[in-house]
């Protein structure tokens, strides 16, 4: 973050900052892991949508997905990383600065 211009926009992490990511973050930075299905209900997102950010979020190495199986059907569970949860922080501290500017 710039020091002389905290309006400064450029060190937003894009790859949290979609509306869509942003709440897989959220949620997955107070319960950690997910399963699939109660994270795709919770963001609102259709199967396909949330398979499309996660993907862009692992790439990131701010989330993982495990695959197993319960009982006979698959399950995928989504972790947040060391790395996610780290940037997820700095994602909000950028945020609050940004709000503490313009009161």
């Amino acid at each position: 973050m710039s020091e002389d211009n905290p309006f400064d926009h450029n060190d937003i992490d894009d790859v949290i900052h979609g509306r869509l990511r942003l709440g897989v973050m959220a949620y997955l930075s107070s319960v950690s892991p997910a399963v699939f299905g109660e994270l795709r209900d919770k963001v609102g997102a259709t199967d396909g949508n949330l398979s499309t950010h996660l993907k862009k979020l692992e790439e990131a190495g701010y989330v993982q997905q495990e695959k197993r199986f319960v009982g006979k059907k698959p399950q995928t569970r989504v972790f947040l990383t060391d790395t996610g949860r780290k940037a997820w922080l700095i994602w909000i501290a950028r945020m609050e600065a940004i709000m503490k500017a313009a009161e």
